[in-house]
């Protein structure tokens, strides 16, 4: 594979992350309604009891997962698009995953929001630096 499309590896990363949140956000609401701690109808408009705390944890978490990561995604797709799909790019792509994913580990484990907000706003810095790098290289090339 060329290199500028190396930014894909990074994506299906990110993709596999959200689809593990996914499935086990599912499972936990299934389990949920099993155990009579929700009943199903509450997931129809999200209106009545609330859900218990964990499966609101996942559930939070999943709809986090298309917050500042379709920003990641449009920085990946523009580079590989404008040719500057290699190099520290690539490097900054991967360091955002890894953010995301240490993340995802504090957000649903612990859940102590001190170091939960600190990898969060890591993971801006890594993704503002990738926009940074993004138009630098247009402006660069224009």
């Amino acid at each position: 594979m060329r290199s500028e499309f190396s930014l894909v590896y990074p994506m299906a990363a990110m993709v596999l992350l959200t689809v593990i949140v996914l499935v086990r956000m599912v499972l936990g609401r299934m389990a949920a309604v099993k155990r009579g701690e929700v009943d199903a109808r509450f997931y129809k408009t999200y209106q009545g009891e609330p859900e218990p705390r964990k499966a609101a944890q996942y559930t939070r978490h999943f709809v986090n997962l298309f917050e500042n990561p379709v920003l990641f995604y449009v920085a990946c797709l523009a580079a590989m698009v404008t040719g500057q799909g290699g190099g520290v790019i690539v490097w900054l792509a991967w360091a955002f995953v890894a953010c995301r994913a240490l993340h995802t580990t504090v957000h649903l484990g612990s859940n102590k929001i001190p170091p939960r907000m600190m990898i969060y706003g890591a993971s801006w810095v890594v993704l503002l630096a990738m926009w940074t790098v993004l138009v630098a290289g247009v402006a660069d090339a224009g």
